[in-house]
């Protein structure tokens, strides 16, 4: 019985002549042609051989088809384009026999930040199969999220959750701003990584793209580019290039404003820098310390002085939180979280934290900053609760929490929120020198920043001598007539100033 060969697999460069030459006409394309030769280890010229050394930090082309390929690329440098052709041309030519087993899809993945950036490469890609005929008769099924081809294999937009792409086998993968992958949850990129690897391992042909502008200097773009950038591999190939350079045809005009009102953001973004002025804010496994494992809340002790703080929010985007704390000598405690993620009721949830603040000793004002309009503050003072503005902003908070995690002066509690927004927190320095302390473009901060302002107001904060003299008084008031010996022979702190013997 005579065994029916397979057709021939048109290459990347072929089809980008051929099928999806309308898209990429002209020569503003031939930088994006040399790198795609690199990726799929094609045959190059001397010119293509020299740009692609411009732009590989002066590696020599892989003799393979890189496994993984990173293109580090400023803004509008036409990353997503590429890629749209990348993952067009290997599900359109995907041929399931010899690798999949019955019932099994391979997927191309189109993984982003969030959903909205996803659906861009998805986009680019659902096009070709629509608008050219070959492709469009291709098409089994298609849906906002995914598209469904007759040779098995599916176009989806799938979550950054790495739970989402395990089990999957993965044609290709296509990691988008990848930069912006663990803004808000501490080593999502990494945990999304190591999840996808498996599904690429029993696809010969399987590769990973990830394409960003760059960040700061930590993640899994930036572990790529220091570990392989400029190095001979074939089993990675990192690119890094200023957005003119991949594109031409680009207007450089907003690139030369942003160069002189914000040098560190016009680097990063136009010329494909990482910025050397945004710092991760605190390690991770220093925080793991100060963490009270299994400890979800400490419920309320009668006649502990307790600070509340709040980060408000209208209910429609972001989450509202209420953080409790209180002072254990010079030790902050963290008592409790809550979290109400939007959309919600500002009114029904100031109602559900008023009942939170009446347990823990009928707390009569709570701290939030100062961005909070009226409209936070009506509210709480309708059920007998001032809002009292803080005395710091959200980044003088953290500052002020640094030294005391970093010296174990702080217990956590187990909140897997907290402590993601914590270690994701990025510290910048200013021309002018000054720190300041936020998250991640694209992040959240709500639930560390009420923590951080409950832990500070109620143990953190610099006391005056009058403010030490007070607390001193106040907890041997809460001690008197129960340890009176202690009381009478207890020697007080030292508040810098002393009260003479005689009169």
């Amino acid at each position: 019985m005579k065994i029916k060969s397979k057709p021939r697999t048109p290459t990347i460069i072929e089809s980008l002549d051929t099928t999806f030459e309308p898209w990429f006409r002209g020569p503003s394309w031939d930088g994006w042609r040399s790198v795609l030769k690199a990726t799929t280890a094609a045959p190059m010229s001397d010119d293509e051989i020299a740009f692609f050394k411009s732009v590989s930090g002066g590696r020599e082309p892989p003799s393979r088809r890189p496994r993984e390929n990173w293109y580090v690329c400023g803004r509008r440098a036409g990353k997503d384009s590429i890629v749209s052709l990348v993952a067009a041309h290997a599900a359109s030519t995907f041929d399931p026999r010899g690798i999949l087993r019955p019932g099994e899809r391979a997927v191309v993945a189109c993984v982003a930040p969030d959903r909205e950036v996803a659906k861009i490469i998805k986009g680019y890609i659902a096009a070709f199969f629509d608008t050219i005929p070959s492709l469009r008769d291709m098409v089994q099924r298609e849906t906002k999220d995914l598209v469904e081809l007759k040779n098995g294999g599916d176009v989806a937009i799938l979550t950054d959750d790495f739970r989402s792409v395990r089990g999957r086998p993965i044609l290709c993968c296509v990691l988008d701003e990848v930069a912006m992958l663990d803004a808000g949850q501490n080593e999502t990129d990494l945990e999304l990584y190591a999840a996808l690897l498996p599904g690429m391992s029993t696809i010969p042909q399987a590769q990973l793209f990830g394409i960003s502008s760059p960040y700061a200097k930590k993640g899994l773009l930036y572990k790529k580019f220091a570990d392989s950038f400029g190095r001979a591999t074939d089993d990675v190939l990192v690119i890094q290039a200023p957005s003119h350079v991949m594109n031409p045809t680009l207007d450089t005009r907003d690139r030369d404003r942003m160069m002189a009102e914000d040098p560190a953001r016009a680097r990063a973004e136009w010329y494909a820098e990482f910025r050397d002025d945004i710092v991760a804010f605190i390690d991770p496994a220093t925080v793991d310390l100060c963490v009270m494992k299994g400890r979800i809340e400490i419920p309320p002790v009668s006649g502990r002085t307790y600070v509340a703080a709040v980060d408000p929010s209208g209910g429609s985007s972001d989450s509202m939180t209420l953080a409790i704390a209180h002072a254990d000598g010079d030790r902050g405690i963290l008592d409790y979280v809550k979290e109400w993620p939007s959309p919600f009721s500002p009114q029904i949830v100031v109602a559900d934290a008023i009942e939170i603040l009446r347990r823990y000793g009928n707390i009569k004002s709570i701290v939030g900053d100062r961005y909070a309009g009226e409209w936070a503050r009506e509210p709480f003072r309708n059920h007998g609760v001032e809002y009292v503005l803080a005395d710091h902003t959200r980044s003088e908070a953290y500052l002020t929490l640094l030294p005391a995690i970093n010296s174990g002066k702080v217990e956590l509690l187990h909140d897997p929120r907290l402590i993601s927004q914590l270690c994701s927190l990025e510290r910048r320095v200013a021309r002018s020198g000054k720190d300041s302390v936020d998250h991640p473009r694209g992040g959240h901060d709500d639930v560390i920043n009420a923590a951080a302002l409950a832990l500070v107001g109620a143990a953190l904060a610099p006391k005056s001598s009058a403010d030490n003299w007070i607390e001193y008084m106040r907890r041997e008031n809460v001690r008197w007539g129960t340890d009176y010996d202690d009381i009478r022979n207890s020697t007080p702190p030292e508040f810098g100033f002393s009260f003479g013997s005689d009169r």
